[in-house]
């Protein structure tokens, strides 16, 4: 349940940014690598937090914060 709501903090962000990006056609490798990030590191995270693992599990969750600004780039 935690790491449901810990995933529910950031996704409404990065549905946001990938719908803003698509809106204004600024699609690119990066965007299309930041969501793939997001969406990898996110998948990993779960299976860490069921697993107990603290320490690797706060780096994925970086590297999803990292897709989300990958996807932001291109429109700032």
């Amino acid at each position: 349940m935690r790491a449901q709501g810990n995933l529910f903090e950031t996704l409404p962000i990065f549905a946001i940014a990938v719908l803003i990006v698509h809106v204004t056609g600024r699609e690119n490798a990066m965007t299309h690598y930041g969501a793939l990030a997001y969406f990898v590191a996110r998948l990993v995270y779960v299976a860490l937090y069921a697993a107990g693992v603290p320490f690797v599990r706060s780096l994925v969750w970086l590297v999803s914060i990292v897709g989300i600004v990958q996807i932001l780039v291109p429109i700032i």
